[in-house]
């Protein structure tokens, strides 16, 4: 027991040892659809939903949702959320420990049909082996490694079930099945562990052999009953139990996909679509390829789809011989099997086998097609199997007087795999990293270079993205997704003519309608999205909007319930001031997709619009119930509800406000509104420190200048308001507000006429018609002493609005001082008679105030369909052409 414990410690030290740099790679390919794109993550999203959602939070039965359904892996996902959010290490980290966990059962498992020592080869080899990077270091392989938890506690407790021939361990047979349906809901192959039992329980419990099978086979051709002698009714109940588990278990998984199959194009999948031999004979020869990856682990690559193996077409193709071998191989394995006398030989190939085939049969194409050609992960499984052959072969190699030879070739296999395992790990460091050594092996896939021209797009560097995409198109010349990738970097490098032109490539490529046949199971969804790229940039062109319209439309007319086409339609027409329209596409877009905070925040948009404050603000918070981080409903509900203004909203918005400085702290709009809500509050330290800060992060932020500077004057702090003014007209030289109080306090604090009269001046340049300007500069000719002058200009100014008593009362005043000054006791009445800093009381403080704080407008325009987080339209991003997800399998 003390050996087995510290086989045990190696084997799960070797697991960290390969994996333990895999901790420190980010998100890559599929893990950015299951992660960080998926709402079922979300604290905030129902814990049904799980259940209710396929492995990318797609509900099942849409037409779009891949069917892969494994509720209880999407939860270990969200517990990782719950800890630490989007952080890659911890996910990582569970990846690695389920890895290690798995081996350590799997040890176990092998130990009950080899040697000790041989199972830990096996356990080792199975550690190691390269086969597994895509499983373990690709985060969304979590559905891997805990199904087979499972998968194995299946068959450990049912070889517990049926230690006894003629007696059943009811308790370890309920535990088995229980974890076979955990192991199901975790990833759909585990269901394949019921065979593996079935076959534990006929050749290795029960010992059938070649001689019994032969036996009932002639019994069923003479039309007799044979009934064997090791066939109990114990026997008989535990395969009952098998078989209705299964039975029951597929009948929900049926229930549950809505008895659809999944869509996929040819891209994904080239056989699938591929006449007759040519369909059978890749798929034939397809199982060649994966046993070939067990054997030789030399040129992994995290996409097989599309042109990577070529198809095989005619039986004259030597590819074909490779699929003879195959074939050979494992009919010969079988017979051995069968045949054999030597019983622990014959249990070890017969499960091995069982291990290597069963799980793998739901991607093999054979039943029904999946969304992939070859896909590494799904080898996890099956390499169980290929490492207890192996294992069992060194074995004999090492009873048989070659004991050095099998331990130094052994040895250098797990060096060789380790090492190879440990460097493969960082290929999936980034998208650019795991895509690139993609590209190392395999120059045949369209959709590598479009994934690598999507990760350099992230970052930025859109020339080299762009020939990436224009490589993909040489590739696959009739790949949508790449014409529109093509145009979308087009439209980044503001080459809108070519971009035009790529999109108008890729409409061309689209299936044209049959009539009688239905568009949507002939087009992949994600291919429709050129027609929201060819409208939003069209759309650029106010005259074109509809035009954009238009293609809109089309886009819905092919699918009805595609929400994106619906989403950006609304903001179309709330550009052509079609509110009411705008409304309805919403609203129509809300049944296909009833869960879509970005349509509940574009409906609040229409209601803003429309003047409907309540009912705007009753939309941003339905969004906000879906979606608790949704930035522009956040944004945009706490401006509303400060503008409500009272105390208790006051606190809500605050609340928001922080929420979204929590996620963006350079962002100088949050600042601002905190200011506003201070200010509200009368909060004067505080309203201060936002705006500075508003300002710190945006020198020519308009609203923030000018309402610190109003602050800053009303806090008798007219001296510290000035500069702060002198930056606002400097970015803002039409920003009248700001030219009042600046004037204002040059005039009263400053003592600078010549400046104040400049201000004013500017203000009457702009508007010949501006009543307080023009009043202000007939204050500063009062403060001159020039009293002619002044009655001059207040008199323009009374014209210009009689109906303000303030111009007629100082109108009024400054002709009684005139008046008095031509009475003979006061010199010759001119105006120099009065000294240049002469100011009368009647007064008070001269030039009127620039008004009330300046609230900033809130974030205008609806949602687009392809980016929540921005108020304009983008172009929409192609998920199958940038990041794709596998099928399920």
């Amino acid at each position: 027991m003390a050996i087995q414990h510290a086989l045990s410690t190696v084997v799960f030290l070797t697991c960290v040892i390969c994996y333990y740099n895999s901790c420190y790679c980010g998100f890559a390919f599929d893990d950015i659809s299951a992660i960080k794109d998926n709402r079922d993550l979300r604290p905030h999203t129902p814990l049904k939903n799980l259940f209710l959602n396929d492995f990318w939070g797609t509900p099942m039965q849409k037409e779009q949702s891949h069917k892969s359904y494994r509720p209880l892996c999407v939860l270990t996902f969200r517990w990782n959320y719950y800890l630490h959010q989007l952080e890659p290490m911890g996910y990582h980290l569970v990846n690695m420990l389920l890895h290690g966990v798995v081996c350590l059962m799997y040890f176990r498992m092998c130990s009950m049909f080899l040697p000790e020592i041989s199972s830990f080869i096996a356990a080792m080899l199975f550690a190691v082996h390269p086969i597994h990077t895509e499983a373990v270091t690709g985060v969304v392989g979590r559905a891997e490694t805990l199904s087979s938890v499972f998968f194995l506690a299946a068959l450990i407790f049912y070889t517990k079930a049926a230690k006894k021939r003629k007696e059943t361990s009811w308790r370890y047979l309920a535990f088995s099945m229980i974890s076979v349906a955990t192991a199901m809901f975790c990833k759909e192959q585990g269901i394949t562990i019921t065979g593996v039992c079935v076959v534990y329980e006929l050749f290795v419990a029960q010992k059938l052999r070649l001689g019994d099978i032969q036996h009932f086979i002639r019994s069923a051709i003479g039309g007799k009953v044979w009934a064997p002698s090791w066939w109990t009714p114990d026997v008989a109940k535990r395969l009952g139990v098998l078989g209705t588990t299964t039975l029951a278990l597929l009948l929900l998984r049926v229930h549950i996909m809505g008895a659809r199959l999944p869509v996929f194009t040819r891209f994904d999948n080239p056989a699938s679509v591929a006449p007759s031999p040519t369909r059978q004979l890749t798929y034939s020869y397809l199982v060649g390829v994966n046993l070939w990856l067990l054997l030789f682990p030399c040129d992994l690559c995290c996409d097989w789809t599309m042109g990577t193996v070529p198809l095989v077409e005619t039986f004259l193709d030597p590819r074909n011989l490779a699929t003879i071998a195959t074939a050979l191989s494992l009919l010969v394995l079988c017979c051995v099997a069968l045949c054999s006398g030597n019983r622990r030989q014959a249990t070890v190939i017969v499960m091995s086998l069982a291990f290597m085939v069963l799980p793998f049969l739901p991607a093999s194409n054979l039943f029904f097609p999946v969304g992939f050609v070859v896909a590494e992960r799904v080898l996890y499984m099956p390499s169980m199997g290929w490492c207890m052959l192996v294992a069992y072969g060194w074995n004999l190699l090492a009873e048989k007087r070659f004991r050095k030879v099998a331990w130094l070739g052994i040895s250098l296999l797990l060096i060789v795999h380790g090492s190879k395992t440990y460097l493969r790990n960082l290929d999936w460091e980034s998208e650019y990293t795991i895509f690139m050594s993609g590209l190392k092996v395999n120059q045949r896939n369209a959709k590598l270079f479009n994934n690598v021209g999507h990760a350099l797009e992230k970052e930025g560097r859109f020339p080299e993205a762009l020939e990436y995409f224009q490589k993909a198109v040489r590739v696959q010349e009739d790949d949508i997704g790449a014409h529109i990738n093509v145009g979308r970097t087009f439209n980044h490098l503001k080459l809108y003519k070519e971009a035009e032109e790529a999109y108008l490539k890729a409409k061309s490529l689209l299936p044209k309608v049959k009539p009688g046949e239905s568009y949507q199971a002939r087009i992949a969804p994600n291919h429709l999205h050129v027609f929201l790229n060819l409208a939003n940039l069209i759309a650029r062109n106010e005259t074109r909007l509809e035009e954009a319209d238009l293609l809109y439309r089309q886009a819905i007319s092919m699918r009805a319930d595609y929400t994106q086409a619906y989403i950006n339609r609304g903001d179309i027409l709330l550009k052509l001031n079609r509110t009411k329209e705008a409304q309805e596409v919403y609203e129509r877009a809300l049944f296909y997709d009833s869960n879509n905070p970005d349509i509940y925040y574009n409906l609040g948009v229409v209601f803003l619009e429309q003047g409907k404050a309540s009912q705007a603000l009753a939309y941003l918070d339905k969004a906000l119930e879906f979606d608790p981080e949704h930035e522009q409903a956040l944004f945009n509900s706490a401006i509303l509800l400060q503008e409500l203004g009272r105390v208790e909203l006051r606190k809500v918005a605050r609340e928001r406000l922080l929420k979204l400085l929590q996620k963006d702290s350079q962002n100088e709009r949050v600042h601002f509104n905190l200011g506003m809500l201070a200010m509200d509050d009368r909060d004067v330290e505080g309203a201060e420190h936002w705006f500075r800060r508003a300002v710190e992060l945006k020198e020519d932020f308009r609203s923030a200048l000018f309402n610190l500077a109003l602050l800053l004057a009303d806090d008798h702090r007219p001296l510290q308001a000035a500069p702060f003014l002198n930056t606002l007209v400097k970015f803002h030289p039409d920003h009248v507000k700001g030219l009042i109080l600046l004037g204002e306090i040059y005039i009263n604090n400053i003592k600078d006429l010549d400046a104040a009269e400049s201000c004013y001046k500017r203000i009457l340049q702009q508007d010949p018609h501006n009543v307080q300007g023009l009043h202000n500069l007939c204050v500063v000719y009062v403060e001159r002493g020039n009293l002619q002058r002044a009655e001059s200009c207040l008199q323009q100014a009374h014209r210009l609005a009689p109906s303000e008593d303030y111009v007629l009362r100082h109108l009024k005043i400054v002709q009684a001082r005139i008046a008095k000054m031509k009475q003979p006791n006061h010199g010759d009445g001119t105006d120099d008679d009065l000294p240049p800093t002469h100011t009368f009381p009647e007064f008070q403080w001269g030039a009127t105030r620039a008004g009330a704080k300046e609230q900033e407008e809130r974030e205008e325009g609806a949602v687009d369909a392809a980016s929540a987080d921005h108020p304009s339209q983008t172009s929409a991003v192609s998920s199958q052409d940038s990041i794709d997800r596998p099928a399920s399998s």
